[in-house]
């Protein structure tokens, strides 16, 4: 018996040498739904069997068995992030296109520097440890990517978002400005030319900030906090991998080089039974059930008192039981088919089959959850890719869009009526659920699959296009269409000073 354990042992050993890898994943934003995201990849890669380290403000629960796993907490940062929370996101919805980008720079810069600077990240930055790939979440933090190559690891980017601006470039990734919207807008796909040239503004402006402003004060921040001798150009570009937080079901279909993948929906988990509270109210629903969430970080109290009146009389004539995620313990004027929760669960709610109809701030984590249900949704965006995503949903039929500013109750008692109503729309969610679900992998399993693939491959660099080599006016061929003009236009200037002399000298031969 002993010898077959002994034996047993050896093979599992051997297997983890040959399969194990050390991976280090860093995720510092402080908002959970950006955490939700981090801990199902660093649980995924841990439960493969892998030893996963995560950096992050927050603590896993129940960490995987399988393969090893460690937190490296950037502790103190949760408590900032609910000290901010006080701002008013709802202000952030007419914001300018200058004013936002700026508002963001300071963002990245401050979170970037706060992360490198902490001591659980810098007391690991001179561990001397290695790691064979490094996983960092890209939002507005390109001075942590001069980690991977501190750690002698391969460069593994997240993009929340899917492909967009802040990541295409570092893969040398397409994105024409002729028909695929900036993430910020909500325009039609096709776009009209007024929206186009609008759209071409967005993303020259959004480019320019990157790299005249933002990038450069992200290499400042990288070489104050970092080991000297890391080169900081050369890690921005030295990507192996991105995998994106988005799929066709959801997201526009946009041209995508061999080294992105999209991994849409790993997070979303088999729906567990609803606490006993949650499932009695759900369950003597007989008409039915709408949620309403604004996500994780609006402050839904925050809200005028217009608007909030506006929600609470249109829900007041529903048949429909309402919950409401709600900040504080009660609401004046509340009607008694609403029911009010500082917290929901929300997968396992969708999941219900008397769940009719989701209302939402249009995150990309309820948009991908609420697809994987077949649930209709009436999107109220108020900033960052929500627009982005309630434009999609109309589109693709399953939902309707209304900026949060333009609810009246009017206005909302009628998408209520149409979406509950109309059975096109549950039709169409129920479709896109389908192309949802229709894959030939789990996509945490294809995010695993490849991330192991990049370790194996040494980094992939047969992956990488020779865009990510060239200037920008190599790229979009600035120095080819200089030299095509100058071809052209060589002759006439060249006949013109041949007629120019000859015209001398025939004036010069007269006198």
């Amino acid at each position: 018996m002993i010898r077959v354990i002994f034996i047993s042992a050896v093979i599992v050993n051997l297997s983890c040498l040959a399969q194990c890898y050390k991976i280090l994943t860093v995720f510092p934003m402080a908002a959970p739904s950006h955490y939700i995201l981090g801990e199902a990849i660093a649980r995924g890669l841990a439960e493969a069997g892998h030893d996963v380290t995560m950096v992050s403000p927050f603590e896993m629960k129940n960490p995987p068995k399988n393969g090893k796993f460690r937190d490296i907490l950037l502790t103190g940062f949760i408590e900032e992030h609910k000290n901010h929370t006080v701002m008013n996101l709802f202000q952030m919805e007419h914001m300018n296109m200058i004013t936002h980008n700026l508002a963001l720079n300071f963002l990245g810069s401050t979170s970037t520097r706060k992360t490198l600077d902490h001591p659980n990240l810098q007391k690991l930055i001179n561990s001397g440890e290695k790691f064979d790939a490094v996983i960092i979440e890209q939002f507005l933090n390109e001075g942590l990517k001069p980690l991977a190559e501190h750690f002698n690891a391969h460069l593994i980017l997240f993009s929340t978002i899917g492909p967009n601006i802040w990541v295409d470039g570092f893969v040398g990734n397409p994105s024409p400005p002729s028909y695929i919207p900036d993430w910020t807008v909500a325009y039609p796909i096709p776009m009209n030319l007024y929206q186009r040239a609008w759209n071409l503004i967005i993303k020259t402006v959004s480019y320019a900030n990157l790299h005249l402003l933002f990038y450069p004060d992200q290499k400042r921040i990288a070489e104050e906090f970092l080991p000297k001798g890391l080169n900081f150009n050369n890690a921005l570009y030295n990507v192996s991998l991105v995998l994106c937080n988005s799929h066709e079901s959801t997201n526009q279909a946009v041209p995508m080089v061999p080294n992105m993948v999209q991994i849409g929906g790993f997070h979303i988990k088999t729906p567990k039974k609803l606490p006993q509270e949650f499932q009695d109210f759900m369950d003597s629903a007989k008409e039915g059930v709408v949620y309403f969430s604004l996500g994780s970080n609006i402050v839904p109290s925050m809200m005028g008192e217009e608007k909030k009146t506006a929600i609470l009389k249109a829900f007041g004539k529903l048949k429909q039981k309402v919950l409401w995620k709600w900040n504080e313990d009660t609401i004046h004027g509340k009607p008694d088919n609403v029911k009010l929760a500082k917290w929901f669960p929300q997968q396992d709610l969708l999941a219900h089959p008397n769940m009719k109809l989701f209302v939402t701030h249009g995150g990309l984590l309820s948009t991908l959850e609420t697809i994987y249900h077949g649930i209709p949704v009436l999107s109220l965006p108020v900033f960052a890719d929500q627009r982005m995503n309630a434009a999609r949903a109309q589109e693709a039929g399953y939902g309707l869009f209304m900026p949060f500013s333009e609810i009246t109750e009017q206005r909302l008692d009628e998408a209520l009526k149409k979406l509950l109503n109309d059975p096109k729309y549950r039709e169409n969610a129920e479709r896109r659920s389908s192309y949802f679900r229709d894959r030939p992998i789990k996509p945490m399993d294809l995010a695993t699959y490849w991330v192991e693939y990049v370790i194996r491959h040494k980094g992939a660099e047969h992956l990488r296009i020779a865009g990510t080599k060239l200037p920008w006016y190599q790229y979009y061929s600035v120095d080819s269409i200089a030299l095509i003009l100058l071809v052209l236009i060589s002759p006439y200037f060249l006949l013109k000073f041949v007629l120019s002399l000859r015209k001398k000298t025939t004036k010069s031969k007269k006198e």
